[in-house]
């Protein structure tokens, strides 16, 4: 259920945020993101923190992206990494780049 749930969350052309409220990490890759103005839809921001196979999704997550930490950030089907990746990818100018490649930012 857990891989079902992942895997329809990141099927697209879209940016997809796995987060918890609490955490400081997902509160930096929320800010990041927030300089963007991206295309209605295409940034999404998943709380798992409520769900009761949260931990089921972390370990998919250590499957699939080698972490089993919040927060996860994909861009498609490509996880670019947690709060200081996006950071990072910010301030060196990638994450626009990628996020234009896709078509998100209007």
């Amino acid at each position: 259920m857990a891989q079902q749930f992942v895997k329809a969350q990141i099927k697209g052309d879209k940016v997809v945020v796995f987060l918890k409220p609490t955490c400081p990490y997902c509160n930096m890759a929320e800010d990041v993101l927030s300089k963007y103005k991206f295309k209605p839809g295409h940034l999404v921001c998943v709380d798992i923190s409520g769900r009761s196979d949260m931990d089921s999704v972390q370990d998919y997550f250590r499957e699939i992206t080698g972490a089993r930490t919040v927060p996860r950030v994909f861009i498609g089907e490509q996880c670019i990494g947690g709060g200081s990746e996006v950071s990072a990818l910010h301030r060196s100018g990638k994450l626009e780049a990628m996020l234009t490649s896709i078509e998100a930012l209007q």
